[in-house]
């Protein structure tokens, strides 16, 4: 978000996610299960433990959690889940990159694009945004949670940390995906409390823009993650 550094970013969608309980469940539900198609055992499955434990962070019911594993382990029938990726612009050219898992592609497909329009952007084709991105971890930990910021940072990077960002009293730490998981094992070894973990889409590079075209990017951002079919959306915006 341009004026506001990704610590604060970290800590509104952790506000945003809370706020939005009505549907909240639903999503965690589906991360669940398509995670679980992998294997329904959290401790064998990264992914899964992944999903289980934001569904825990956030209070989703452990019955909730256990129905939704079965059904992608298929010992429960459940609806067919498909993972999605739009692509798209917002105003001024920003890009969006969309997330979501949906039962009916055919219904969340129109229903995206229409939201895009209304705002004055626009679907885009398949990699005419992707490829701006890099799929990263991102941790989000207090400072006040470190005693050596610039050891800790070192022994992040040896386990596969690209970087630490010291901001706003707290520290972001970014890795490649595939190493997500070891850093996030490192932490949890060092009893550091995690404020946010998640794999997301981190623009390669990132644009400035005014408040009234950040004001319009935030409607956007904020009306697609209402979408029930809607996971996360990035841009490539400071």
């Amino acid at each position: 978000m341009s004026g506001h550094s990704k610590w604060a970013s970290i800590k509104h969608k952790k506000g945003a996610a809370d706020a939005k309980r009505a549907n909240l469940f639903t999503k965690l539900s589906k991360n669940i299960t398509v995670a679980a198609r992998n294997g329904g055992d959290p401790d064998m499955n990264f992914s899964l433990r992944m999903a289980v434990d934001k569904a825990r962070a956030l209070s989703m019911p452990k019955d909730n959690i256990e129905r939704s594993i079965k059904k992608g382990t298929g010992e429960l029938t459940g609806e067919v889940l498909e993972e999605v990726i739009y692509e798209g612009y917002g105003p001024g050219g920003v890009a969006l990159l969309i997330e979501g898992i949906t039962d009916n592609k055919n219904r969340t497909t129109p229903e995206v694009k229409a939201i895009l329009t209304k705002s004055k952007g626009s679907l885009g084709a398949q990699n005419s945004v992707k490829w701006m991105f890099e799929h990263k971890g991102v941790i989000g930990i207090e400072l006040s949670e470190v005693k050596d910021k610039d050891e800790l940072s070192l022994e992040l990077i040896d386990v596969g940390a690209d970087d630490v960002v010291e901001e706003d009293n707290g520290l972001t730490i970014y890795s490649d995906f595939l190493n997500f998981e070891k850093v996030k094992k490192e932490l949890e070894k060092k009893n550091i409390k995690l404020e946010y973990a998640e794999v997301e889409w981190v623009a390669k590079d990132e644009v400035d823009v005014d408040e009234v075209m950040q004001e319009r990017i935030d409607k956007i951002v904020e009306a697609l993650e209402e979408h029930d079919d809607v996971n996360g959306v990035f841009t490539n915006l400071k």
